[in-house]
């Protein structure tokens, strides 16, 4: 009896093995862009997050919720990130007609917003294939940001963002990249037009939800804004320690 109560137990355990393999398969077999190096399967413990949200039917790169998850790690633990229950990945492997923007949070596993967000009228017209750190680019910046305080321009409650990108995105602040509300953000458009207006380089979100998602992600959470670039992976010290 005892014999046969062991043999089910292992016979489960090399079932659930499997299945982890499965599960966890490496990144550059999923569908979306091939990185050039293979992940740690989990070394946040979050990955399943991806699976449980439903992330891929949404349109959420695994790749770039990957690069999120270990990015938002390697800025964690050089106490960069305050406010660490918070990641927003906005996934530039997506047009812009689609919502793009995702802010996840890592505490509840819950997916509190999924909308619009824009990219630089210079980055490219559906698709931005073009990045920028240089001072009236009117381009996007690629690279992880985290997230300052708030205050009230031209466009309502804006969000200053820390660029954290040596060469990449660390001109963010002087540049005036933030995240604010935009008329040429919403559904509306996206429906009449098929992509949603463009930027000069900031991610501006449907006015109507710009206030709630900044109240949320403002003061010290990551922003991860994603493209398979090459060049990006290539430069970014950050994309290295998330590989």
């Amino acid at each position: 009896m005892y014999l046969k109560k062991r043999n089910k137990i292992a016979a489960g355990l090399v079932a659930i093995f499997v299945l982890a393999l499965l599960v966890f398969q490496p990144v550059a077999s999923l569908k979306g862009s091939t990185p050039t190096k293979s992940f740690d399967p989990d070394p946040t413990g979050k990955v399943v997050l991806y699976q449980q949200l439903g992330l891929e039917a949404m349109g959420l790169s695994r790749v770039a919720f990957q690069y999120a998850l270990n990015g938002w790690n390697a800025l964690l633990k050089e106490g960069k990130i305050k406010k660490d229950n918070i990641l927003s990945i906005l996934d530039f492997s997506l047009p812009s007609g689609e919502k793009r923007l995702f802010v996840i949070d890592l505490e509840l596993g819950k997916l509190l917003f999924n909308t619009y967000a824009s990219h630089g009228k210079n980055s490219g017209n559906i698709i931005p294939t073009h990045f920028s750190n240089r001072q009236n680019s009117n381009q996007s910046s690629l690279g992880f940001y985290v997230t300052g305080d708030t205050y009230n321009g031209k466009h309502g409650t804006s969000l200053r963002l820390q660029g954290e990108e040596s060469g990449i995105n660390d001109n963010a602040l002087s540049r005036g990249i933030v995240v604010h509300g935009a008329e040429y953000a919403n559904e509306q458009v996206a429906e009449q037009r098929g992509s949603i207006g463009r930027s000069q380089g900031c991610p501006a979100i449907p006015q109507h939800l710009s206030k709630p998602i900044i109240d949320q992600i403002k003061n010290g959470s990551c922003l991860f804004i994603y493209s398979p670039n090459k060049e990006y992976l290539r430069k970014s010290a950050i994309a290295a320690k998330s590989s």
